[in-house]
């Protein structure tokens, strides 16, 4: 397995580890409860650094980029971030990604999912006709998400950047804890706020960083968080994740994300997209959450009260925030209306659930 800059500290700190996408990752260190009370309620560091990132530099890089992905990047400026995703050519997602205008028209940063590093490299090498200077400085890169609404307070002390007035979904570079040319942006995965922090030389800076953190927030209560509460924070903002929620055979309509599809460019599958939505789907993402006691997981059949498979579980968990048992998954359009009554196979046994919006409340 691979392992991050932070594996010792994980090791050393007692963390539960497991692999994850090829990485030694850590994924709780005194509970998935305990953890996600503390980002929701204050501030936690997540290591994420087995995520991947692209740069792209020169004059095609935004067409290309713009081929490649459903969202207009062409409305990103210099500092801002987009989420979207990379479409195959069957109407499927190849992966969702965030992207970085770091100079506008020119230099860009994709980062990628963990699982998908290679396949999306080699989707967007193989369609580089243009000349695009490509760089995959996943290896070289480590990532820190430092989230909760304390996060940005914590921080503050160790940079002149203005972290406590960065709006969602922009970005800064320069000086964190003495280390120049580190990128903190106001994105996450967990919908409590906070920043991510991306830094280049993290054999050299990854201790310094990671103690500084520490020492800032330990009077706070910062705390280390695994990917067990990263998980059952998405879940709980509806956020999908890609190998679950979405695939190379779901399409963006499917899950909900009509509003990353930007149908004012041409790219791969707009075709299949547009009439998805002009004609509509057979199959929707939703929300639901569990009438009946039990726990619905991924693959999980979904029925109708003809006890008709009607669907499939994609994500569910109990929610530690709402006390109550929540999940996603795919269903078939006529049964996707909030307030429908749905059943779910648990252990050979129909138990009743509810289509509700998302995010969960």
């Amino acid at each position: 397995m691979k392992t991050t800059p932070f594996t010792e500290k994980h090791l050393a700190l007692g963390a539960k580890m497991a692999e994850f996408a090829g990485f030694n990752m850590p994924i709780s260190y005194t509970g998935i409860n305990e953890e996600h009370a503390v980002v929701r309620k204050n501030a936690g560091v997540f290591d994420v650094s087995h995520m991947g990132e692209f740069i792209l530099k020169g004059p095609n890089a935004l067409a290309l980029i713009q081929q490649l992905t459903s969202n207009d990047a062409s409305k990103l400026t210099a500092g801002k971030v987009q989420y979207s995703c990379i479409p195959n050519k069957e109407g499927g997602i190849i992966d969702d990604l965030l992207v970085y205008c770091v100079e506008e028209n020119n230099v860009y940063m994709l980062v990628v999912n963990a699982g998908n590093i290679d396949k999306d490299w080699n989707w967007f090498s193989s369609h580089n006709k243009q000349g695009v200077e490509m760089h995959n400085v996943s290896a070289k890169t480590a990532l820190l998400a430092v989230q909760g609404p304390n996060a940005t307070k914590i921080l503050q002390s160790l940079t002149e950047m203005d972290l406590l007035n960065l709006k969602y979904y922009t970005f800064v570079k320069g000086k964190f804890a003495g280390v120049d040319n580190v990128l903190i942006s106001a994105t996450g995965y967990t919908g409590a706020g906070g920043v991510e922090i991306y830094f280049e030389d993290k054999d050299k800076d990854a201790d310094l960083i990671w103690e500084a953190i520490f020492s800032a927030g330990a009077s706070q209560g910062i705390k280390p968080i695994g990917l067990g509460a990263r998980d059952t924070l998405r879940l709980e903002m509806g956020f999908c994740l890609y190998g679950n929620d979405i695939d190379d055979t779901t399409s963006p309509i499917e899950a909900g994300l009509g509003w990353i599809t930007k149908f004012t460019k041409e790219f791969t599958s707009k075709e299949i997209f547009e009439k998805q939505k002009t004609e509509g789907i057979t199959k929707q993402l939703v929300g639901f959450e569990m009438i009946d006691k039990g726990i619905a997981r991924n693959h999980y059949e979904i029925y109708n009260a003809a006890e008709e498979v009607i669907g499939h579980v994609t994500s569910g968990t109990q929610s530690p925030s709402l006390g109550k048992a929540i999940g996603m998954g795919y269903v078939n359009k006529a049964h996707a209306i909030i307030g429908t009554e749905i059943s779910i196979s648990i252990r050979n046994n129909y138990l009743k659930a509810k289509v509700v919006k998302i995010p969960f409340e």
